[in-house]
């Protein structure tokens, strides 16, 4: 695996759980990260990175931010939205947001960036899509799984089209993972203790991931140059 000493990192949804891990830690492996996030105030503390307000679901904001950088070497798409509910409960606009906030802001950003990587012959994109997904159905994530299983699709499309050109594009598939949008689903819930020790109990692991654990995945795959297109899940064993 090569190093990420003079690399240029974009990480998006940097501001809290599985972003913001992975861009504290592509920034210890030696990265200059630039750490992205609708919210621009939970971008707070990350010292040492630089940070910008990015909203994925602007065209215009997406250009404006990666012509500022300039060189782009490693893309890190996180921005994401877990509706909850089945067909039924997910309206027409509910559905069009997911794909716009879980897919096209991936589609966005990777159009932003290629071009560049591929100046370069050389480019690492990593998404984030889940378990829940084409890998494996989950109750009352329809809108979730469904755009998940897309960006699954959008990664090998990518890797397929330029595994020859210096490119990788990879998927990482969490599974339960700690982070503010767990901890605000469960309280959601009515009975956070309840929930949270179901959640706990569908994990053959026996524990909730930690941010931390997908960020390392994410520095590995960073670097990694011989490994495209995959679709990589890190998930306590809850898909086998």
């Amino acid at each position: 695996m090569a190093g990420l000493q003079g690399r240029v990192a974009l990480v998006t949804a940097a501001g809290n759980g599985i972003g913001r891990a992975i861009a504290e830690g592509l920034g210890r492996a030696g990265a200059e990260v630039w750490a992205t996030d609708v919210n621009e105030a939970a971008l707070a503390g990350l010292d040492g990175l630089k940070t910008r307000k990015l909203d994925v679901l602007s065209d215009e904001a997406v250009a404006a931010l990666t012509s500022e950088i300039g060189r782009i070497d490693i893309l890190v798409n996180c921005a994401g939205f877990v509706h909850a509910g089945t067909v039924l409960d997910c309206t027409s606009d509910d559905l069009d947001f997911a794909f716009q906030l879980n897919v096209k802001s991936m589609y966005r950003t990777i159009r932003a960036v290629l071009p560049g990587m591929l100046e370069r012959a050389d480019g690492s994109i990593i998404n984030i899509a889940s378990v829940a997904s084409s890998l494996k159905g989950v109750p009352n994530r329809f809108a979730y799984a469904t755009t998940k299983a897309a960006v699954i699709g959008l990664t090998k499309s990518v890797a397929a089209d330029y595994v020859a050109k210096g490119i990788r594009c990879n998927a990482i598939c969490p599974g339960t993972v700690e982070s503010p949008s767990l901890q605000n689903r469960l309280r959601a819930l009515g009975d956070y203790d309840k929930a949270r020790t179901e959640f706990i109990a569908r994990q053959p692991i026996g524990r909730i991931g930690q941010p931390s654990e997908i960020a390392d995945l994410a520095v590995y795959l960073a670097g990694a140059a011989f490994t495209t297109g995959q679709t990589h899940i890190i998930d306590g064993g809850w898909a086998m």
